[in-house]
């Protein structure tokens, strides 16, 4: 009796220690989250970089990191319901990949720390009080797109000296883009340029968007950030060079699929620097508390290939200001 008794209790402690060892396991888990408008291939120099900054910081998939992952593929309408299924699967902390994003996860009212991966104008959009203390629960990298959109310009004109009539192609729907708008025109104006605005929200208005800039006579174009122009950058690309329109971009992942230009922030260190963001959040800081950063590295790369293919030959003083040229 006293034997059976005794190996009773073994197998309840035994029972006990596996079942406190197993939860244990599962507490030290880290639970992250990944909302994007686009589609994993337009994001992944991101997301990977992303991911090497988690790796860096000491987590490792499916040892104490779990990434659920979660791409709109351009359909920003699907944002909501994804944001409100990562809630659900209590993430401790998500990383929006852009202000469309982040402005779905506000309006879902999800009150999970988010670390933005970028945003335009952060303050302007109202998702955070200021840059120093942003206040509620969203915190992470603004890229300063609104004062980019005017060195854009500037670049476009040193380029061009001939410039007169410029093309601004953006999505009204994506948040920050009434800023960089108003900072491109006011930069056109200061350099005695005429522009004009041209919407797309959807593939369908690309290629319409590119005949009306041609009809209107444009010169150049300014592609602004958005979801659509982030999903669709090789089509873009390519009706910017088939129309013979000399364009710049925000990201240097343009030129690496065709685009002429590009001056911006680069995204995949901000990305890589988000992941200092959720570090600290997993370990206990509250996103009001996190001042939103600014960009520290800035890109600008002129693609050689681009230039020859719609027939423009780029000053030599311009490709020396560049910080890498495709050739």
């Amino acid at each position: 009796m006293k034997n059976k008794q005794h190996r009773f209790h073994a197998l309840t402690v035994g029972v006990f220690l596996l079942t406190f060892c197993v939860n244990a396991h599962a507490q030290s888990i880290a639970r992250v989250g990944i909302l994007a408008g686009g589609s994993r291939a337009a994001n992944k120099n991101r997301i990977d970089a992303f991911r090497q900054g988690l790796r860096d910081l000491g987590y490792t998939e499916g040892k104490n990191l779990i990434i659920e992952e979660r791409w709109a593929e351009g359909n920003i309408n699907r944002l909501g319901p994804l944001a409100l299924e990562l809630a659900q699967l209590n993430v401790k902390t998500i990383l929006s990949a852009g202000p469309t994003v982040t402005r779905s996860l506000k309006e879902a009212n999800v009150t999970i720390p988010i670390v933005m991966g970028f945003d335009d104008d952060p303050v302007g959009s109202r998702f955070i009080a200021s840059l120093a203390q942003p206040g509620g629960n969203i915190t992470g990298l603004s890229t300063l797109s609104p004062g980019l959109s005017g060195k854009q310009v500037e670049i476009l004109k040193d380029i061009l000296p001939r410039l007169s009539r410029l093309a601004v192609f953006g999505s009204m729907s994506h948040p920050g883009t009434a800023q960089s708008l108003n900072e491109a025109e006011r930069a056109a104006a200061g350099l005695g340029l005429q522009s004009k605005y041209f919407n797309m929200e959807s593939l369908a208005d690309i290629q319409p968007t590119f005949e009306n800039a041609r009809q209107g006579r444009a010169d150049a174009v300014v592609v602004l950030t958005s979801v659509l122009t982030n999903s669709n950058r090789k089509s873009i690309a390519e009706a910017a060079n088939k129309n013979r329109l000399p364009a710049i971009y925000y990201t240097a992942e343009w030129t690496e699929v065709g685009g002429l230009l590009t001056y911006g922030a680069s995204y995949p260190d901000l990305f890589r620097r988000a992941a200092t963001y959720v570090d600290k959040i997993l370990k206990g800081a509250k996103p009001a508390d996190l001042p939103v950063e600014q960009p520290t590295k800035f890109e600008f790369i002129v693609n050689l290939k681009a230039a020859k293919q719609i027939g423009l030959a780029i000053p030599p003083n311009v490709l020396a200001r560049a910080d890498r040229v495709i050739r």
